[in-house]
């Protein structure tokens, strides 16, 4: 049996998957037809709800869809780690969920994240990069 890929989608992935579609919905998509396993801790999935209720105006059955799809599809961990490796608090809570779940992947479209290039042995990338990953495994 072929091991499925382990990938944490950051926030910003998973907003710009529902809101603007492009890249980050055709990883979003991986996730929901299983071809990959992605993973999400509950304060990734707080800031999702937070921000899709601030910033975008979707109704309140529609992030509740979202977030129970996510919750569906989504493995949820519970990091045991607390890291200080980014500036941005938000970035290590991300780093946080990829490491406890062993993740081979980071998604994101976060600048800082990507400049670190890999972390513990774990890749982050733009949407682009991983479906490019994804097309040559």
């Amino acid at each position: 049996m072929v091991k499925k890929i382990r990938a944490v989608l950051d926030t910003n992935i998973i907003v710009s998957a529902v809101i603007y579609k492009g890249k980050p919905r055709e990883v979003l998509e991986l996730a929901f037809v299983e071809s990959i396993k992605a993973f999400i801790s509950p304060t990734l999935l707080a800031e999702l709800t937070e921000t899709l209720t601030k910033k975008f105006s979707l109704s309140s059955e529609e992030i509740d869809l979202t977030e129970q799809e996510i919750k569906d599809v989504f493995e949820i961990v519970y990091p045991t780690i607390t890291l200080h490796i980014q500036k941005d608090e938000d970035d290590n809570r991300v780093l946080e969920a990829a490491v406890e779940s062993k993740c081979q992947y980071i998604i994101t479209g976060d600048k800082e994240l990507l400049g670190l290039g890999s972390y513990q042995k774990i890749k982050i990338l733009t949407a682009s990069q991983f479906l490019d990953v994804i097309k040559e495994a």
